[in-house]
């Protein structure tokens, strides 16, 4: 019986209480309530504190609506104990064999357990790392290629249909000042000024070449345009090569140029004007963004005609919203805090709710050690580390866990000899691990010629140890839902270790041994146990999956 089935129980036992008029509800009966595992150990395996919330509304004291309820639970199918603690605690123990069918369910699910309906019909976008394509992806885009795939991964886990976006920032100056500094490598000048340097640009005048002979025989603004336009798309190519190196995978690549070559930005001008949010002022177009919280107002088109980035910020927004996602997800790097409130500004002057539609998380930064020293990048000086370093140094599962098993808004140390070494004191080496040791008690399994029994007693499954890991497992799709609804992946990594954990002092445990003893046959309760193992590494091979974190079946 897992955390879902169990507030099921308890709903149909209030709504029986209510139906015979022994208790009254005037809010009505709830929909689910609240079941968590105790802390202490001798709590029972679930506790719930449902008479405490209800017990004012329905006129009575939270014991005696505890007591009450108890009283009703103990006849339930599946529920072998109930005591009421405290002020109105209950503190409820299920029978073995319905705690022993989660197995049987996780293994039933398989790839497919963890997931849950509860953003179900909901349509989101999650935009992130969306850099210029004027050079490498580097560590400062490196946290956001994990948590935004993560994100991504945990929403879809929880029913959403997601799209995660590359905002292509193919328009500016910035791309005249990369093609100017390809054209400056390959005729073995100087770096313009406010242009782009180092060993990658040298590398990019080749490729150019190499793509396009005698482009840089061109005249000078013919040139521009077309080292411009080939430089652009071999660094793009690189960058998605990167990322799928990286597990991360985009499913659109939304390039700036396009919203304005499509019309796009006057037809959002138009729409704030009709509005009424926009006004002019010392000959440039303003957003009136404090009337919705911002610290001031904004400027779409500049004196000279130019429009700005916010102008494209816009038209973006409103461009994801016309494609019918009904909530839009930002992952902003630490220096846009200002961009916040500008955003659910912005969101409001096209007359949008941003509560509803609009999710704006800043990340904080990330220094990562090695040899005592901090990795430094610097794009422009061309003292780049690039995440295709970082992956060959650290390795892409130890990169990928370590920077998601911490909140986004949590700015974070990483020493490259910590994260890379093999030990139960590395968290992923810890849970891969895990996951291998289930692998390989599969393997032993059958080579004794045990396989998963078609039906099995879940009563047999009765050890403290095994009531422990069957609890932990059960727990897995509500760690999952709150990631997605919370935007948190860390809560899945967190948990993983947790589990982890159990399984290893379940493993550890002589009266908990999956297979029998010398010369013993296969009995019931190893074939139950081995159903157990599944149950394991289905839940560790799903949450690692997750993050983009690989689960191998030997270390």
């Amino acid at each position: 019986m897992n955390p879902e089935q169990l507030s099921a129980v308890v709903v149909d036992a209030l709504a029986a209480l209510v139906a015979e008029g022994a208790l009254d509800l005037p809010d009505g009966v709830p929909a689910e309530v609240t079941i968590e595992r105790p802390r202490q150990k001798g709590h029972g395996d679930y506790a719930t504190n449902v008479a405490l919330q209800l017990a004012k509304g329905a006129g009575t004291n939270p014991r005696a609506l505890g007591e009450l309820l108890a009283a009703r639970l103990r006849d339930a199918d599946g529920v072998a104990a109930v005591e009421v603690a405290g002020p109105g605690f209950l503190n409820i123990t299920v029978e073995a064999g319905a705690q022993g069918q989660v197995a049987a369910d996780v293994v039933a699910a398989g790839a497919t357990y963890g997931h849950t309906d509860v953003l179900a019909g909901q349509k989101i976008n999650v935009e992130f790392i969306s850099a210029n394509p004027t050079g490498p992806l580097h560590l400062g885009h490196t946290r956001w290629a994990v948590l935004g795939d993560a994100i991504g991964r945990v929403l879809a886990a929880g029913g959403a249909e997601v799209t995660r976006e590359f905002y292509i920032n193919d328009r500016g100056v910035q791309m005249n000042h990369f093609a100017d500094s390809i054209v400056a490598a390959a005729l073995g000048e100087p770096t313009p000024p406010d242009g782009y340097a180092g060993g990658y640009i040298d590398d990019l005048a080749k490729l150019v070449e190499a793509a396009q002979p005698g482009i840089f025989d061109l005249p000078a603004d013919e040139r521009r345009a077309a080292v411009r336009a080939v430089g652009y798309d071999i660094q793009l190519r690189q960058q998605q090569a990167q990322l799928e190196m990286f597990n991360t995978h985009f499913d659109v690549w939304f390039s700036e140029e396009s919203l304005h070559a499509s019309g796009s930005v006057p037809e959002t001008l138009q729409r704030l004007k009709d509005l009424g949010h926009v006004y002019e002022s010392d000959g440039a177009l303003w957003m009136r963004t404090t009337d919705f919280g911002d610290d001031k107002d904004r400027v779409l088109i500049k004196s000279d005609g130019e429009l700005t980035y916010f102008a494209s910020d816009t038209a973006y927004y409103l461009n994801k919203r016309s494609r019918g996602f009904d909530h839009c997800i930002y992952l902003l790097g630490a220096d846009h805090h200002g961009y916040v409130n500008r955003l659910r500004a912005m969101a409001a002057c096209v007359g949008d709710d941003p509560d509803k539609t609009l999710d704006v998380m800043i990340g904080q930064l990330v220094k990562i050690l090695s040899g005592g020293e901090e990795l430094k990048l610097s794009k422009r000086a061309g003292t780049l580390v690039t995440l295709d370093e970082l992956a060959e140094e650290i390795g892409v599962d130890a990169l990928r866990y370590s920077l998601a098993r911490y909140p986004a808004d949590s700015p974070l140390v990483l020493d490259v000899a910590e994260i890379t070494k093999a030990s139960a004191d590395n968290p992923v080496y810890y849970v891969q691990y895990g996951h291998a040791r289930t692998c390989r008690m599969m393997e032993n399994a059958a080579q004794l010629g045990m396989s998963l029994p078609e039906a099995f007693d879940p009563s047999l499954l009765s050890h403290e140890r095994e009531g422990a890991l069957l609890r932990a497992l059960a727990e897995f799709p509500r760690v999952v839902a709150a990631a997605a609804e919370l935007r948190e992946p860390h809560r899945v990594a967190r948990y993983l270790e947790d589990t982890t954990s159990v399984f290893n002092k379940w493993y550890d445990t002589r009266e908990c041994r999956m297979l029998p003893s010398g010369d013993e046959p296969v009995t019931a309760v190893n074939e139950a146990r081995l159903v157990l193992v599944v149950a394991a590494r289905t839940v560790l091979a799903n949450g690692l999956a997750l993050l983009g974190v690989s689960a191998p079946e030997r270390m």
